[in-house]
């Protein structure tokens, strides 16, 4: 199986939102984010990327230019454990940090998989939101 990673583009959405909607973990209860969600994030206030095999989203990342947010990280659970989180990953923050962001952020939920990642990846744990969310921030290795 031939994996692509690449930008996400308008067209990618429906496919981006199938993969949020399949997630065991971070669930949506709500439709809280929609598909028209997903446009200014990719066009206007950051970028996204997308792991695609003959035209299917098996994965997908955004990430905020203006605000350094980790807007989302999905993997589709019957693609997971093939390294699609990390590549996404690295390619958001390296781009994100290309943009002279100092600082990322993103929450997650408590005792998770993605904490367990991020923890892994780097980033630092620092508080808890009052909905019981995890916050965590990685800082930009260039300003070190």
């Amino acid at each position: 199986m031939q994996e692509t990673l690449r930008q996400a583009c308008r067209n990618d959405i429906p496919g981006m939102h199938r993969v949020r909607l399949a997630v065991r973990e971070n669930a949506l209860t709500s439709n809280a984010i929609t598909e028209e969600h997903y446009l200014p994030a990719i066009e206007s206030s950051g970028r996204g990327w997308v792991i695609e095999h003959q035209g299917e989203i098996l994965a997908f990342a955004v990430g905020n230019a203006q605000n350094g947010n980790i807007w989302a990280l999905f993997v589709d659970p019957s693609h997971e454990g093939k390294g699609f989180g990390r590549l996404l990953h690295a390619s958001m923050t390296s781009w994100l940090f290309e943009q002279k962001i100092a600082r990322l952020n993103l929450s997650t939920a408590t005792g998770t998989r993605a904490q367990r990642f991020y923890e892994s990846a780097g980033w630092r744990h620092t508080g808890v939101s009052k909905n019981g969310e995890e916050y965590f921030e990685l800082f930009n290795p260039s300003d070190a």
